[in-house]
């Protein structure tokens, strides 16, 4: 199917937090957007209402999935069917002009995001952002040198013996995403600048000010 895009809203605070995949990240991450697009009912279907069977179809089609510049699809929120259809020669199924929203996980650069830490490997942290997770590589962790200890897992700041580990709640910026062949959304983040890190780290900063 192919869909065009009518219109991205902004207020959707609302949405995002009734979802089940709503945690600890910033509301931006999440966006919905209104699209256009024709659905396709098959026979064995027709026994349902239409909405539902779209609804159905649209799901099994989208959830999942990554749509470029709309990131990863989360949900499909709600479905408006037109009930006049077309019959292809050859082909029982039905076919509807359709418009639904969909709820999309699409963190943008540079954007400040927070979760937490559910993953450490000696390379770095992974950051549970809901929809999917984020990657902090060892060097993006700290100004400081830095060193990973197993037996935890976490990594120990060397000169402030400040320690990051599992379970940690984290502020991190994104840096950068990518698509990757095999591997899916890609998403790298960094917490080395000032204001990011542990979330008790820069409750003692700003309070100290």
């Amino acid at each position: 199917m192919i869909i065009n895009l009518i219109n991205k809203y902004d207020d959707y605070s609302k949405d995002v937090e009734n979802t089940a995949c709503f945690k600890k990240v910033f509301l931006l991450v999440y966006r919905l957007y209104r699209v256009r697009g024709i659905v396709r009912i098959i026979p064995s279907k027709f026994g349902k209402s239409l909405e539902e069977s779209a609804f159905e179809e649209l799901r099994n089609r989208y959830e999942g999935a990554i749509i470029s510049n709309m990131g990863i699809v989360v949900s499909v929120i709600d479905v408006k069917v037109n009930p006049l259809g077309k019959i292809l020669l050859g082909d029982g199924a039905t076919y509807h002009e359709v418009e639904f929203t969909l709820l999309c996980f699409n963190p943008f650069q540079h954007e400040i995001v927070e979760g937490e830490i559910n993953t450490v490997i000696p390379e770095g942290l992974f950051i549970d952002l809901g929809a999917q997770d984020g990657f902090i590589h060892l060097s993006q962790i700290s100004e400081e040198k830095v060193e990973y200890d197993p037996t935890r897992p976490g990594f120990i700041l060397k000169q402030s013996k400040r320690i990051i580990e599992k379970n940690n709640i984290v502020r991190a910026r994104v840096y950068g995403m990518s698509i990757q062949k095999g591997k899916g959304f890609r998403i790298q983040l960094t917490i080395r600048q000032p204001l990011l890190g542990r979330i008790d780290w820069i409750r003692k900063t700003v309070s100290s000010k």
